[in-house]
């Protein structure tokens, strides 16, 4: 009897229905948008991988991994403004990619799905500092898509930012800038 009872428990406690979802790192797609007071620029970034665990209805975990290193502009035509503007992107005065070149989000509570919509909580990891997100995802099929709107000056990216420096003018960048995400898992 005392067998049969643990073995009920493992089953009943255990997660059966639980599945692992593997990112698409070639079909999931990643846009970033920064606005600034004379104008804004957007450009991509890459998954560099990224899994999912969903059970019935919900989220319950994920880790994913995004490759710093590949940042891109896509709105500024001219090869050598792009290059300047991605180059300093990539420094220290914004995300230092030598040093950081990877960002993470670790999903950490269960996300409810209601319809197709799901309330996530998680932590971003940018510049080896964390702080909590919350973000809407939209659920079709395979593709989860969501925006998340972070403040870069809680992850130490100072520069152009009135939350660290006064008296910039027009050249203020704001803080608040928008990731998009396209997340196609694997079959």
């Amino acid at each position: 009897m005392k067998t049969m009872l643990v073995a009920m428990s493992l089953v009943v406690g255990g997660n059966v229905s639980a599945k692992e979802l593997k990112a698409d790192t070639e079909k999931t797609q990643i846009t970033w948008l920064g606005k600034k007071v004379t104008g804004q620029h957007n450009g991509t970034i890459k998954l560099k991988s990224g899994t999912m665990t969903v059970e019935e209805n919900a989220i319950v975990s994920g880790k994913f991994v995004i490759d710093m290193t590949s940042l891109e502009n896509v709105d500024i035509a001219d090869s050598e403004s792009n290059q300047k503007l991605v180059g300093h992107l990539k420094s220290d005065d914004f995300f230092g990619v030598d040093k950081y070149p990877e960002a993470t989000l670790a999903i950490t509570e269960k996300a409810e799905f209601t319809g197709d919509q799901a309330h996530v909580k998680g932590d971003l990891t940018i510049k080896g500092t964390t702080h909590p997100v919350e973000f809407h995802v939209t659920r079709d099929g395979q593709v989860y898509t969501t925006k998340v709107t972070v403040n870069r000056a809680k992850y130490n990216v100072r520069y152009g930012s009135k939350s660290f420096f006064n008296d910039l003018g027009d050249k203020v960048i704001y803080d608040d800038f928008e990731i998009g995400v396209k997340l196609v898992t694997e079959d």
